[in-house]
Formats: structure tokens, C-alpha cells, sequence
């Protein structure tokens, strides 16, 4: 198949609307680990209809409909080789609980990485409040097209990554995943096979079905909420990362944080069944309230 990587940097976007209710808002949360505790009354507010609050990542999953260029056969992108590289989430605003947001993406950049190793498709999506028009969140990211490459002669490189503090962390956060996580968070929007067809998977390279990178991202932002803000929203403000590896369904999460000045922390996730970090490179930016205790590894 024939890769029109100008057909795609020139994709019609349209704005997305998407509404969504409690149900949506309490599935989310509870596909990323919260509620794991039923008891404890932090993470209740996010699976409960009573005083509801929306996870503060879950922006990320709505409004992302607009993906027709991935079937398109004039584009010529092999799905199943496609993985998500990068991913980032500014928020502006709190997300109600329920309600209608309106989204819009845009590709930002194209870059060849070789016949051999594909490309790299940055993208950004505004989401904004229906009713009001203002910003909500922008999500910024990379998808990796591993069979899509050597398409330009260019030789280009990205960006460094943000380099995790050579010391010891402050904080450890461990939340598992269910063997059915998968199953659970593409009700969430996204449908990719891969995460689910154990046939499609073996094709693409894996053993088995793996779990969505967004998903993971959403673990690592609970390790976040739960160590930086005490499962307060409001104080969630950023959160950008690199994948590295898969995460398979079933596996547990390790992150660990280093705590920076004035609200900001490095942090990066190991699967503690493999000693493999799966997202690397992360930032996080958040309100503080009181100070938090720097000691060194402080278990969560």
C-alpha cells in the first residue's frame, strides 16, 4: 500500500461534539485504576453519581472521533503497525462532570525516521466548552507509524527528551491493572483492534493484545493526582510523557516521582513484573497546597 503522507498533513479536520454523562465519567476513571479501593472516599468521588467529579486526564478520550485518515486506503496508513509515542495534556479549566465539549486536532508535523523505523505524526487537539467556548484542554502528541517511512530524503531530527534527575526518587506510587483493562478503556472511544484481537496483535509484533498507551497514560496520571494533589482535580494542571514499551493488560505500574520547584515534578513508569520502564521522560505540573515531604522513596 502507498503511503500519501501529503494527503495527510492536509486532512480536513472538522470540529468534533461530543457529549457525555456520568456514566461516561465514572467508566473512565474506572478504567485507569480508580475506585480500586472502594472505601476510600478520594477516589469515590470519581466512580460515584454523588457530587461527581471528572478525572482530571480524562479530556484526553473525548472528542478523539475525527480519525477517518487512519482507514482512508488513499493515505495508505498501516494500522496496525501504528503505536501512540508521545503524549500531553494542558488543562485549562475543569472538566464537568457531565456535559458537551467541542474538539478540534490538527497535524503539526511529519517526520520520516527511515524506511525501516517509519515516522513520527505529531498532532494537537483544542477542547473547548460547548456552551461557553472556553478552553477545557489542550492534548498534544505523537503517534509513531512504524510501517510508514522512508518517504523524504530529509534527515531530521525531534527534539530532545527532558532527562529524568540522576538521584534517588522522592515518592514511589505502585497501582496494578486488571487482565481485562483493555477490554474496559476501549469503551472509552477507542476500537484499535490491537488491543483486543489477539490475531491483529501477533501481526503487529506481540504476543498478545497490549494495552492502550492513552490507558497507561492514565494510570501514571492517578499515580500523579494521588501522590502530588491527594486526588484533588483542581490541582492538576499538565502531564506530558514518552512511551517506551508496551504495557500488557494485567501488569503492575510503578511510578516514580522527583519533585522540582514551584509545582513541577519528573517522573517515569517501570512494569514491576518485567523491571522495564514503559513511559519515560514524563513532566507534571500542579497546584500546590502544603508542602510535601521530600524523603526519599516515600512509598503510596
Amino acid at each position: 500500500m502507498t503511503f500519501d503522507h501529503n494527503r495527510l498533513m492536509n486532512w480536513p479536520f472538522k470540529d468534533v461534539v461530543r457529549q457525555y454523562d456520568d456514566k461516561d465519567t465514572i467508566l473512565y476513571a474506572l478504567s485507569v485504576g480508580v475506585g480500586a479501593d472502594p472505601v476510600d472516599l478520594r477516589q469515590l468521588r470519581f466512580v460515584y453519581e454523588q457530587d461527581l467529579q471528572a478525572f482530571p486526564t480524562m479530556p484526553i478520550v473525548l472528542g478523539m472521533t475525527d480519525m477517518d485518515f487512519l482507514t482512508d486506503p488513499a493515505i495508505g496508513i498501516d494500522l496496525p503497525k501504528m503505536l501512540h509515542g508521545e503524549s500531553g495534556l494542558t488543562i485549562h479549566a475543569p472538566l464537568a462532570p457531565v456535559g458537551t465539549i467541542i474538539s478540534r486536532m490538527r497535524f503539526v508535523d511529519l517526520v520520516d525516521k527511515g524506511a525501516d523505523k517509519g515516522s513520527l505524526l505529531f498532532f494537537e487537539r483544542n477542547i473547548r466548552d460547548a456552551g461557553s467556548g472556553n478552553p477545557l484542554a489542550t492534548e498534544r502528541g505523537c503517534f509513531v507509524l512504524r510501517g510508514n517511512g522512508g518517504f523524504s530524503a530529509e534527515a531530521r531530527k525531534t527534539p530532545a527528551p527532558r532527562a529524568i534527575p540522576d538521584r534517588a526518587p522522592d515518592h514511589v506510587c505502585t497501582l496494578p491493572t486488571l487482565p481485562q483493562s483493555g477490554l474496559l478503556y476501549r469503551l472509552t472511544g477507542d476500537r484499535n483492534p490491537l488491543h483486543v484481537d489477539p490475531a491483529i496483535a501477533k501481526s503487529a509484533g506481540f504476543d498478545r493484545p497490549i494495552l492502550h498507551g492513552s490507558c497507561a497514560y492514565g494510570i501514571a496520571g492517578h499515580a500523579l493526582l494521588k501522590v502530588l494533589c491527594d486526588y484533588d482535580a483542581k490541582r492538576f494542571r499538565r502531564m506530558d510523557v514518552r512511551f517506551t514499551a508496551p504495557v500488557l493488560p494485567g501488569d503492575t505500574i510503578q511510578t516514580e516521582i522527583w519533585l522540582e520547584p514551584q509545582g513541577s515534578a519528573f517522573f517515569r513508569c517501570k512494569v514491576v513484573e518485567r523491571n522495564r520502564v514503559v513511559i519515560d521522560n514524563g513532566f507534571a505540573e500542579y497546584e500546590t497546597a502544603t508542602p510535601i515531604g521530600s524523603s526519599r522513596s516515600a512509598r503510596h
